[in-house]
């Protein structure tokens, strides 16, 4: 059977974290050329808006920057000559322009002023469907703290059991983090300037051409493509690459915790949490894996070092980098799908997550009653003082494990502990804290 992709074709074969297809249409070459010739036109109509440009021009310059009228395929096979798909794609626009108007495409600019652009756009663009996600996502593990406000389950810490929390708290922290990832993502989003400066920053040919003001250029170019203006030209000071590869690789990472806890909750041999679809195995009918939060633990292992990269890049010399610009290209577009897939992955195991408070309620006795040494400890000092307490409890800790019995039977066989209220000492449910307030105090956060 022949294949209807050509051989170059990334159809997305061993990437299924790339999840929704928003997060590929909004990234993909498609996607690049449109932000390209957005920004290009922009300009122009920018530069017609202060004088120096005359309106028809700008309007021959928008109404031949439709992305239909261009070829994919040839302009990255030229892309090559220049370094960059903006070089024939300028030719490709001035010559469909027309010789009348031609002239006025890619005025007083250079390549990285409409590449930077049009990356800005492609953020902006691809960060929309993210957001979105995230919000479900966030709904969801708002419902699954209130309903659980008070479930209990063994806290872990060092992969052991600790002390009761509440899945309640969990379920609140997860959702925590993922507003702390939607309040960096849309900052650094309502932050991504325009690029404009010209051969090296200066905008001299702007102002050859009669732009009268740099700043009011910038701010005009700024309103007409939708982005924020900068201060500077920003052609080697690469503050908004690194921000932006900042709050994805931390939104990867907190919704990798969501998922590594959902990974460990649902073992088989703890099975205090399912996804609501798991995965099938082509070896074992008997298996429901959770897949969503495999695909989630895999984002957050590759998205730091994408980002590493981008930080890399900052150390980009002279006016204008050999290398450090160009690297960032690929990087930036894999992290804006990664997490573009993270985010709808971790919106569909939210929604779905199925909770087992039955089965949390049987792992708080697998230490036989220990999971509460903490609270008796507190409980005993004031009856037998702090010495005799912790030599009990030890002891009877031993003989829990050697003797297979629960440490309330072996409480309540202690004389000197007659009267004690030992049902309420020893149950978890009554030893979670403040986690009831806890929670309550984080779901009010919007």
């Amino acid at each position: 059977m022949t294949s209807e992709f050509p051989s170059c074709a990334d159809t997305g074969l061993l990437a299924p974290g790339r999840g929704p297809a928003g997060a590929v249409s909004e990234t993909g070459d498609p996607a690049y050329l449109r932000a390209l010739l957005d920004a290009e036109a922009a300009l122009t109509r920018a530069q017609a808006a202060l004088g120096p440009v005359r309106a028809r021009a700008a309007a021959a310059v928008t109404e031949a920057s439709d992305p239909a009228r261009f070829d994919l395929g040839s302009l990255a096979a030229r892309a090559a000559g220049g370094g960059n798909a903006l070089i024939p794609l300028a030719a490709d626009l001035t010559a469909a322009v027309g010789a009348e108007y031609g002239p006025y495409v890619h005025r007083g600019a250079t390549s990285q002023d409409i590449m930077d652009t049009a990356t800005m756009l492609v953020a902006v663009r691809a960060l929309g469907p993210v957001l979105a996600d995230l919000g479900r996502a966030e709904r969801a593990l708002g419902r699954l703290a209130a309903g659980h406000r008070d479930t209990v389950l063994p806290g872990r810490t060092l992969t052991q059991h600790a002390v009761p929390t509440t899945f309640g708290l969990k379920a609140a922290g997860w959702r925590a983090l993922v507003l702390d990832a939607r309040d960096r993502l849309t900052r650094v989003r309502d932050s991504l300037p325009v690029q404009l400066g010209g051969a090296a920053g200066t905008l001299a040919a702007f102002q050859a051409y009669g732009a009268p003001d740099p700043a009011v250029l910038t701010e005009a170019y700024a309103r007409e493509v939708g982005l924020a203006a900068p201060a500077l030209p920003w052609h080697t000071l690469r503050t908004p690459i690194a921000d932006l590869a900042g709050c994805l690789a931390f939104t990867a990472g907190a919704l990798g915790k969501l998922a590594v806890d959902v990974l460990t909750l649902s073992r088989t041999e703890t099975g205090e949490v399912s996804e609501g679809s798991g995965g099938g195995s082509s070896a074992m009918p008997h298996k429901a894996n959770p897949v969503r939060s495999t695909l989630l633990a895999a984002a957050a292992r590759r998205a730091p070092q994408l980002a590493a990269t981008l930080y890399g890049c900052l150390a980009a010399e002279d006016e204008r980098p050999a290398g450090a610009w160009h690297a960032e290209w690929e990087p930036l577009r894999d992290l804006l799908r990664l997490v573009g897939g993270a985010a709808g992955h971790a919106a569909e195991l939210a929604e779905g997550l199925r909770v087992h408070p039955e089965v949390m309620r049987r792992n708080l006795g697998r230490t036989r009653g220990l999971i509460v040494s903490e609270r008796l400890a507190a409980v005993l000092t004031p009856v037998l003082g702090r010495a005799r307490a912790k030599e009990l409890l030890t002891e009877l800790a031993g003989r829990a494990h050697a003797e297979d019995r629960p440490l309330r039977e072996l409480l309540a066989e202690q004389p000197e502990l007659a009267g004690l209220d030992l049902d309420e000492a020893t149950d978890p449910a009554r030893y979670t804290g403040f986690a009831g307030p806890l929670t309550d105090r984080a779901l009010e956060r919007r």
